[in-house]
């Protein structure tokens, strides 16, 4: 799953008008447009077949805009501004917060714990969502999904259960 992909999976279960995508890739300090909303969500012209080729063959163009991992981290922390509210930073800590997005295999577990702290969900709500989408997972398994990585518990999401998660979302939210 590419990072397009999350977005259009996370815009469509929780129901996000495209005016709030703007506001929320704002509040992520990403600057764009309606135009820019669309073309990130809309699908690219290019056949493919085969998803490792996939991400290697597509350039910007007219019609469609590539969702880089420093953009959806913006877009996730907008997420969590636009749900909960501009939190004050403490003494000592930096104004903007890092960059959790390093490398394309953490995406999933960054994508699992931004939309869990954005909604307040438990670790119990989590477990449903992943129950109502047909995954049944344990707590431990939960937990090591979203633990900071290198930790020694820390757990890679996979596609599988970040798809199931977004379906999951969908399938609470949008009945």
């Amino acid at each position: 799953m590419d990072n397009n992909d999350i977005l259009v999976r996370l815009r469509y279960a929780l129901d996000i008008k495209d005016t709030d995508m703007v506001k929320i890739f704002k509040l992520g300090d990403v600057e764009v447009t309606k135009d820019d909303v669309l073309k990130i969500l809309t699908k690219p012209t290019d056949s493919y077949d085969d998803e490792e080729d996939y991400d290697d063959n597509i350039e910007e163009n007219d019609d469609y805009i590539k969702c880089n991992n420093r953009m959806l981290d913006s877009f996730l922390n907008g997420f969590i501004t636009f749900k909960r509210g501009k939190q004050e930073p403490k003494p000592g800590q930096p104004d903007a917060p890092a960059v959790a997005v390093k490398k394309n295999g953490n995406i999933n577990n960054i994508v699992l714990k931004k939309v869990k702290i954005a909604l307040e969900l438990t670790s119990e709500d989590m477990l449903e969502l992943f129950e109502k989408a047909g995954v049944t997972i344990t707590k431990g398994e939960l937990s090591a999904l979203l633990r900071k990585e290198g930790h020694k518990n820390y757990k890679e999401c996979l596609d599988k259960y970040a798809r199931n998660f977004l379906k999951g979302l969908a399938i609470k939210y949008r009945g």
